[in-house]
């Protein structure tokens, strides 16, 4: 039996690899072939591209002509709904014109001319409504007057005038209440409210009268307010009624109700008086106050004034802010407008005459 050798099949190798050569080749020659399909597809979409750049002009040329035509329909329609938004407008000048109905009550600056007429006027009706008005603090001299006023601030006058005369039969001058136990003074004035204040000014008040002015109260404007617990509303009061000297009291009833005619729209007290005292000759100072202040006092409350019972209401630029129907405003009325006492024990016989009635004493209910 013949051995057959292993060497033979080696051979097989060369042709291997002439197979691969030929098999690359033939890649190549497809990838070749490929390669230049792919080219020409190149190619033809680079003729494409540039067919469509031609178009396109064409296409844009069209859509330029196309869009004037749209757009000018666009202009043409456009008004009508223009109109339709300007139409708004109207609604808003419809808005606008509200407010000119209450304009009116803004309205016109009053005349200085005519304002000192209506001011001065409202003050001769008052004065013959109230002919008996006088200050409503009882006292004798000056001493007891500025002493009530200083004891005044944040209470009512009625208070005042129930708790001085214990005040007084105990500390007649003011060396006497300069001397003073504070602690008694206290208790003296406890219902007058903030009495240990009070306390202090009433005895410094006494203390500088008997230091600098020889225990007399002086009679000029400069001095009193150098005093303690002494304002110009209490140096015009002391002036006003224990020295016959011309001054406007600015209280919160007279701030409240010349606001109210419109004679200033001022709320500093000072610039009040200024205002005020423009209006009225001097010698009428003393006299205006009492008349507004009673007025306030007994018609035109802070609150609910009786508008419907007050006797200047033609002439008040508030009427209507409180109670205009006259039976609900009667009987909103004070002191002895509503029958009432008044805020003195001693008050004057004019008071009296026209059908005041005094204040009860302290603890006389």
């Amino acid at each position: 039996m013949k051995r057959t050798k292993a060497t033979k099949s080696t051979p097989v190798k060369p042709v291997a690899k002439k197979t691969a050569k030929k098999a690359d080749q033939k890649v190549t020659a497809t990838t070749g072939k490929t390669t230049g399909v792919a080219k020409k597809a190149t190619g033809t979409i680079k003729k494409a591209a540039a067919a469509s750049k031609k178009a396109a002009p064409a296409k844009t040329a069209a859509s330029k002509k196309a869009a004037p035509a749209k757009t000018a329909a666009a202009k043409k329609a456009a008004p009508a709904k223009t109109v339709g938004k300007k139409a708004a407008p109207a609604k808003t000048v419809a808005k606008k014109a509200a407010p000119t109905q209450a304009a009116p009550k803004k309205a016109v600056v009053e005349p200085h001319a005519a304002l000192v007429r209506r001011a001065r006027r409202i003050n001769r009706e008052l004065a013959e409504v109230y002919p008996y008005a006088h200050p409503e603090l009882d006292f004798e001299n000056p001493f007891q007057l500025v002493i009530a006023t200083v004891l005044s601030a944040q209470t009512t006058d009625l208070r005042v005038n129930q708790t001085t005369p214990g005040l007084f039969a105990k500390y007649p001058t003011p060396e006497d209440l300069a001397a003073a136990n504070p602690e008694e003074v206290e208790e003296i004035l406890r219902p007058t409210g903030f009495f240990r204040a009070k306390t202090k000014s009433v005895i410094g008040l006494s203390k500088a009268l008997v230091e600098d002015f020889g225990g007399e109260v002086p009679g000029r404007l400069e001095d009193l307010v150098k005093l303690p617990g002494v304002g110009r509303k209490t140096a015009f009061v002391v002036l006003g009624n224990a020295f016959g000297r011309p001054g406007i009291t600015v209280d919160t009833h007279f701030g409240r109700l010349v606001r109210r005619w419109q004679w200033t729209d001022e709320t500093d007290p000072d610039k009040v008086e200024a205002a005020v005292g423009a209006l009225f000759p001097k010698s009428e100072w003393t006299m205006l106050s009492h008349h507004v202040i009673f007025h306030g006092r007994r018609i035109c409350h802070a609150r609910k004034p009786a508008c419907g019972a007050c006797p200047i209401a033609p002439l008040c630029p508030a009427y209507g802010e409180g109670e205009t129907d006259p039976e609900k405003a009667r009987k909103l009325l004070k002191y002895e407008k509503g029958g009432f006492p008044g805020q003195r024990l001693n008050p004057p016989q004019s008071y009296l005459d026209a059908g005041g009635i005094p204040a009860p004493p302290l603890g006389a209910g």
